[in-house]
């Protein structure tokens, strides 16, 4: 009888550990907290990593939908061209990009978060979400998709190990996608090392002034969920979360954000950011202009 109460509290013990681990994993996700080795650069170099081979993927396969919103069209990527990322993919991990300057560093990150998490999209494809991959609960950030440098990497390594306490900059999440409509977009270009502020301000301008990024209706303010996941990145309040999305509001929007005085809600659409079944999508993208 002894031995099955010790088998019974050992199971217990174990799934307790479990969910102890997960939780932990999810702390970790959202608490920027820099590995050392991806701190250091050599601003002498002024080498320019090649990313054309992402610019021809996102060239075929990212689109806008009727909403003005960025989709990818996972279902139609050709087998040559899911090689053509794995060759991607498989040259920057050929790379030291603490040998580049850190504007180069910048550009390298962003692109391969971006190209990775389409790449773990690809292989479990067709899902309704991203976090329908891994084990349920952590979805795929966890998962090592990546070694550099020798070192194993997963998304969130280079989200909150790299991107975020290294750059130190809130615009970071602006420009890394998850493949989520309520993401911020896709950019139809690879990031650059040149003029990164301009980018970055744009991709912030585009989001918070799209209805997934801030929505004020009714007397009602919904933001996304980003900034409460990440409000230590935008000010910790209500108030500083605002001050910032004025910064790069429309003068409409800046105006009623100014009036507003009512509680904020935070929401999120995990929903998979491909195309809707008989969308019509715009091939001709009008944002292959951008700079």
């Amino acid at each position: 009888m002894m031995g099955k109460w010790r088998y019974f509290l050992l199971i217990v013990f174990i799934v307790f550990m479990g969910i102890v681990i997960k939780g932990y994993s999810l702390y970790q996700a959202v608490t920027a907290n820099a590995i050392e080795h991806w701190q250091t650069s050599d601003e002498n170099n002024q080498q320019i990593i090649d990313h054309h081979l992402w610019q021809e993927i996102l060239s075929n396969y990212l689109h806008t939908d009727k909403t003005g919103a960025k989709v990818f069209d996972y279902q139609n990527v050709t087998v040559q061209d899911k090689q053509k990322l794995t060759r991607y993919l498989v040259a920057l991990q050929k790379l030291s990009p603490i040998s580049y300057r850190k504007d180069e560093q910048l550009a390298y990150w962003v692109n391969l978060y971006n190209a990775l998490t389409v790449d773990i999209v690809l292989k479990h494809y067709p899902i309704d979400s991203i976090k329908d991959i891994g084990d349920g609960f952590t979805g795929p950030w966890n998962i090592e998709l990546a070694t550099i440098d020798g070192k194993p990497l997963t998304l969130n390594n280079i989200e909150h190990g790299i991107l975020r306490p290294i750059w130190q900059d809130n615009r970071i999440h602006y420009v890394i996608n998850c493949a989520s409509v309520g993401c911020p977009d896709l950019s139809q270009k690879p990031f650059s090392s040149v003029n990164v502020d301009e980018q970055l301000n744009r991709a912030a301008s585009n989001f918070i002034n799209q209805k997934k990024g801030v929505n004020l209706a009714n007397n009602t303010l919904t933001i996304s969920s980003i900034y409460n996941w990440f409000s230590a990145d935008f000010g910790d309040t209500n108030k500083a979360i605002i001050a910032h999305i004025k910064s790069f509001a429309l003068p409409e929007l800046q105006q009623q954000l100014t009036k507003f005085s009512s509680d904020v809600k935070f929401d999120y659409n995990w929903k998979l950011n491909a195309p809707e079944s008989g969308l019509q999508i715009n091939t001709k993208d009008p944002m292959m202009n951008e700079q």
